[in-house]
């Protein structure tokens, strides 16, 4: 198996995505981080996007890959996981 892998040269950024989204749904299953927490985790990834556009543009669309992968990210540990949404303080 770790042939395939080094075959199909694998990039280093999707290395860490992988391994960053185990280990987030990992810490999930074992209710160290809870849905809140992954929302509020969320929430914070999001607002780099308004710091990027500020700063340069190719920082920009990474920024909104990244608000993109962790809203696909907490939609699925909400589906297998389940748990309560964070409490809105308006």
């Amino acid at each position: 198996m770790f042939d395939m892998v080094e075959k199909n040269e694998v990039e280093s950024g999707e290395k860490a995505m992988i391994l960053l989204q185990s280990l987030i749904c990992y810490l999930r299953e074992k209710n160290v981080l809870t849905r809140a927490d992954i929302e509020e985790l969320r929430e914070k990834v999001e607002a780099r996007i308004a710091d990027a556009e500020s700063q340069l543009p190719c920082a920009s669309a990474l920024a909104s890959a990244a608000a993109t992968e962790m809203r696909e990210l907490e939609q699925f540990c909400g589906r297998k996981y389940g748990g309560k949404h964070r409490h809105r303080a308006n």
